[in-house]
């Protein structure tokens, strides 16, 4: 299955909808917000967020919106340093098909513009996504237990970081002290 990676605009705002309703409905475990809450969000309200951080797609052959990730900046005085990436779901059909790998990419290519590190969160049962993001340089370095409750139950979300200033080796956790042992 073909497709495109490309930055989403403002004309998008009912495509990224869609698909992000879908994504919430879904896996309701995987994100923080309920379908219920973003699908009250006004249209204008979308069309601002997509001004204020990047959003990537997924464009399948047919051309409609088949993923998606955002990224954001932190803005704190003393965190603009770092970034997010956040909303990440791609759908049944393109999964397998290297889409995921190559939205976090794109998202990351961004990142590197404006940040040094790049953070996600990702629920500690979600094997699958977990398997993605570490293939995409991210490490794990903490669990936030209880992070969710979603339909009566908690979970616990790990915490996971790039460091886009580092040398390969010292993503996977390699530092000069560990190659002169």
């Amino acid at each position: 299955m073909s497709f495109s990676i490309r930055r989403l605009t403002r004309d998008d705002v009912d495509a990224y909808r869609a698909i992000r309703l879908e994504a919430l409905t879904a896996s309701p475990e995987s994100y923080g917000t309920s379908a219920e809450s973003f699908a009250r969000r006004p249209l204008e309200s979308l069309r601002r967020q997509m001004l204020a951080m990047a959003f990537f797609g997924a464009i399948d052959a047919d051309g409609s919106l088949a993923g998606i990730v955002v990224y954001a900046r932190d803005e704190g005085e003393r965190e603009t340093h770092r970034g997010w990436l956040l909303q990440v779901y791609v759908q049944p059909r393109l999964r397998g098909t290297g889409a995921a790998l190559a939205l976090m990419e794109a998202a990351v290519a961004h990142a590197r513009t404006e940040v040094i590190q790049l953070h996600l969160m990702v629920g500690a049962h979600n094997a699958p996504a977990i398997r993605l993001y570490e293939k995409a340089g991210f490490r794990t370095y903490g669990t936030d237990p209880r992070c969710l409750y979603v339909n009566g139950r908690y979970i616990d979300e790990h915490m996971m970081v790039r460091f886009l200033d580092h040398e390969p080796a010292q993503q996977r956790g390699t530092t000069e002290s560990d190659k002169s042992e």
